[in-house]
């Protein structure tokens, strides 16, 4: 095979390359191979900084003779004739794991191949700076390690779980060599394999993952035996100690600290069979008993094994028949040390190491259910450890739980219907025909509602309120806040009687109910059971419902009066659909549109109340306190008078009645509320009535500063008008009967603000004297006055352009006058050419 070029010329194309300092590496001391195996030798550059890839020489020194090229990553023709045959047959490669790494792999080492391998890289470096080959010792020895298997019982050794079991091997070496034997324990189980225990090269037993604990224990131990045997023991087998176990071997030689493993070889020692334990737990599978009997239940053992196992039982209890759903509580347990874990009421016993009894004393009916029994079969271990060899559920054992069921009836009866709302309602609930009950039985009730439907509707029941075995009352979602407020009471009368009463029955309210009564034991642990319940028959509790209709009509039984004289109204009232009706009547006066005091405003004067109580509502008039009066006439009829009227008491007036029920005795709830027709109260006015207006005014934006008297009009007809500082003039006169008008000619800045007037009214006694009666004073209107800017600023504006006019002239003829004979000069000059510079004299 030729050469791809001369190797000076490639020498010197790779030496372009710049490249820092280098060291070429293999391992340090010596090989040594056994022979037969395989020889890797690493080689690798440190400090590389040049091409893509380092080229790699390997050459070989025989003791005696020089080195001769064995390998080369980019020289085909490098290797001597001797190895070519050997690289070409693949015994002899180079495999590059790296840019600057190499191995050189040699398979089935002979003793030719003992001596020095060099290995070296080609310099492209402009100075030497580096190391660029090193060397290693091979040392080929021949194969002095024997490894056989122990004797064994043919086929494998077969055990049961917790038996005890050992197997052997054997290993030694004749090597020249001072080496040093390591020896592994395996267990295969198909493609899987796991370490179990080792010794290595320098003496230390370690054991593999997962086999810590029972290596502590002393369970797994490896002992040597003679000079060249190996034993593994395990003192309690396992189920996963069942496979096939190999025996390796290996041999190691150290030099100078350094260890390194010569060859390795194993063998198959044993296939082991672990035989699983036979165990079966049985329980009676059906079983009945009275309630506050016993409950004997038995647990049957049945196993293959004789030797020292120790039996741990447990007793599960389950309201399903599957064991395997979690809910199962433990009842009792005897553990592998024979202690008992029970609770009083319980007991666990043995009569022979293959029956175990439960006995449950004082059985309830919460002991109905299924049971299991639990078995597990522990070995002793060392240290006083212990370990569960094999384990069985008893199929369930049903159990069930006779008892005498109490028998009653119960019968529901409304002692109180009522007609109206607001009427009380009492149902009670009876237990009947009681036939044999225990003592300890407990009866408590449910009161239910049930709304009326057509037959065809679907009715669902509310549950208004339950009472637990323990007294304990529940109240539902619609009788929580009532029954919080004391409308709805729940109670129990005696002991076979419980009562529901609802104090203010309303529309909601009608409908069906019923009550179930409950029957409750009593268990060993103080809480309650429910046993039975009964049903009552339905009650209906309804009333035709009619709209409550009240009707007042007020009437005046002198139809005319003058200021002066009593106003009497009275207020005739009629109902309907109501229960015990008593009114409470309240007078009511809205001022007509004209009373300019209150606009459409309407005051409460006085009221009675549906106990006959008066009282004065808005009634201000310090002098007429007694003037106002409400009577009872009939238990239908209000009387209201108003004595001495005047001016001011003129407008419409109503009596509004309001229809009371009684509501649990002394109480009260409002049905219904009337107005009546209104009874106007208007003066005439004549010459018997004469006025007085007064005008004011208050000169700011509120009301804060004192008023100013502008005009009065006195009830003779006399007008005074003040005296004021600005020009706008005022004026006051009469335009009608009961109307006044106040104006302002040429209103200024200084008229704004609040106007309000006071009117008195004076009435003539039939004496023919005049009575002067309370003042009436108007609400304040607010008056802005605008400026005409146009009118304001016309004058001074022609003004102003006219005077500007004018004095503009006057300064452009003084200006003109000043340039012509003030200040006037004559300067003569000669006459120059016009190609030459001016003269610099200037006026």
């Amino acid at each position: 095979m030729g050469r791809l070029a001369p190797r000076p010329l490639l020498l010197a194309l790779l030496s372009l390359a710049l490249c820092r300092g280098r060291v070429v590496r293999v391992p340090a001391g010596s090989l040594v191979r056994v022979v037969g195996t395989e020889l890797v030798i690493p080689c690798n550059v440190s400090d590389y900084d040049g091409p893509s890839e380092q080229n790699f020489d390997w050459s070989f020194l025989a003791s005696g003779s020089s080195f001769v090229e064995l390998a080369s990553t980019w020289e085909v023709g490098f290797p001597a004739q001797l190895y070519r045959e050997r690289l070409q047959r693949g015994d002899i490669v180079l495999r590059r794991t790296a840019n600057d790494a190499v191995e050189l792999h040699i398979k089935n080492v002979q003793p030719s191949d003992q001596g020095h391998y060099k290995c070296s890289t080609p310099s492209t470096d402009a100075t030497v700076q580096g190391n660029y080959e090193d060397t290693v010792q091979v040392k080929v020895v021949p194969d002095a390690l024997r490894v056989a298997a122990g004797p064994q019982p043919s086929p494998g050794p077969s055990l049961r779980e917790g038996e005890p079991f050992e197997l052997r091997c054997s290993a030694s070496t004749a090597s020249p060599l001072h080496t040093h034997l390591a020896l592994l324990w395996e267990v295969w189980r198909g493609p899987a394999h796991r370490s179990i225990l080792s010794l290595t090269h320098e003496g230390r037993l370690r054991p593999g993952l997962g086999y810590e604990q029972r290596y502590r224990s002393g369970d797994v131990r490896l002992d040597t035996v003679g000079s060249d045997g190996y034993r593994l023991s395990v003192s309690r087998a396992l189920a996963s100690d069942q496979g096939s176990y190999r025996c390796i071997v290996s041999e190691w030689i150290g030099e100078q600290g350094n260890w390194q493993e010569i060859q390795e070889k194993a063998v198959d020692v044993a296939t082991v069979v672990i035989q699983p334990t036979v165990l079966r737990a049985a329980v009676a599978r059906n079983v009945s008993v009275a309630e506050g009997k016993e409950l004997d239940l038995t647990c049957n053992i049945t196993t293959d094994r004789a030797d020292d196992v120790r039996p741990a039982v447990t007793w599960y209890f389950s309201r399903t028949p599957d064991s395997t759903l979690p809910g199962p509580h433990v009842l009792a347990r005897l553990d592998h040390d024979s202690l008992v874990h029970s609770s009083p009421h319980m007991a666990l016993s043995h009569v022979d190491a293959r029956s175990y009894h439960l006995l449950v004393r004082d059985v309830s009916k919460e002991n109905a259910g299924y049971y299991f029994c639990h078995v597990a079969l522990w070995t002793p271990g060392h240290n006083r450890s212990w370990h569960k060899v094999a384990e069985a559920m008893s199929a369930p054992a049903a159990v069930a739980v006779t008892w005498l069921e109490p028998d009653y009836q119960v019968y529901l009866n409304a002692s109180k219907v009522p007609e109206f709302s607001d009427d009380l309602t009492e149902l009670e609930c009876r237990i009947v025909d009681v036939g044999s009950i225990e003592v300890s039985v407990r009866f408590t009730v449910s009161w239910y509602y049930r709304v009326n439907r057509r037959s065809d509707d679907v009715v669902t029941s509310e549950l208004l309120a339950v009472m637990n075995g323990d007294w304990t009352l529940k109240y539902g979602e619609r009788s929580k806040q009532r029954a919080q407020d004391g409308d709805f009471i729940f109670s129990k009368e005696h002991t076979d009687t419980f009562n529901f009463r609802i104090q203010r029955t309303t529309e909601e309210d009608r409908g069906n109910y019923y009550c179930v009564v409950s029957a409750w034991t009593k268990q060993r642990n103080n809480s309650w059971v429910k046993r039975k319940d009964v049903f009552s028959k339905p009650v209906s509790i309804f009333w035709a419902s009619e709209d409550s209709v009240l009707v007042v009509k007020a009437r005046q039984p002198k139809p005319f009066f003058a200021a002066g004289n009593t106003f009497e109204m009275t207020c005739k009232v009629s109902s309907k659909n109501i229960k015990s009706p008593r009114y409470s009547v309240l007078i009511m006066a809205e001022k007509p549109v004209g009373d300019l005091s209150s606009p459409n405003e309407t005051k409460y004067i006085i009221s009675l109340d549906q106990d006959s109580v008066v009282k004065l509502e808005n009634w201000t008039d310090a002098s007429r306190v007694d003037g106002v009066v409400l009577e009872k006439v009939q238990e239908d009829e209000f009387r209201y008078r108003m004595y001495q009227t005047q001016v001011s008491d003129a407008g419409l007036y109503r009596c509004m009645v309001t229809a009371w029920s009684p509501v649990r005795g002394s109480l009260w709830r409002e049905a219904a509320t009337s107005l009546s027709n209104p009874i106007e109260i208007d003066f005439q006015t004549s010459d018997d009535m004469a006025f007085d207006v007064s005008w004011f005014a208050v000169h700011s934006f509120g009301l804060d500063k004192a008023p100013v008297l502008l005009s009065s009009l006195d009830r003779k007809g006399i007008v005074n008008t003040a005296q004021r500082d600005w020009k706008s003039g005022l004026s006051l006169e009469r335009v009608s009967v009961l109307e006044f008008l106040l104006q302002v000619h040429g209103s200024e800045d200084q008229d704004f603000g609040n106007y309000y007037c006071f009117v008195t009214p004076w009435v003539k006694s039939p004496t023919g004297s005049w009575q002067k009666e309370a003042e009436i004073q108007s609400k304040p209107i607010f008056i802005t006055v605008k400026m005409d800017v146009l009118n304001a600023f016309k004058y001074p504006l022609l003004i102003g352009v006219g005077l500007s006019t004018v004095i503009g002239l006057l300064s452009c003829l003084i200006g003109y006058c000043s340039s012509h004979w003030c200040c006037k000069k004559e300067v003569q000059e000669t006459r120059r050419e016009r190609r030459r510079l001016m003269s610099m004299e200037m006026d």
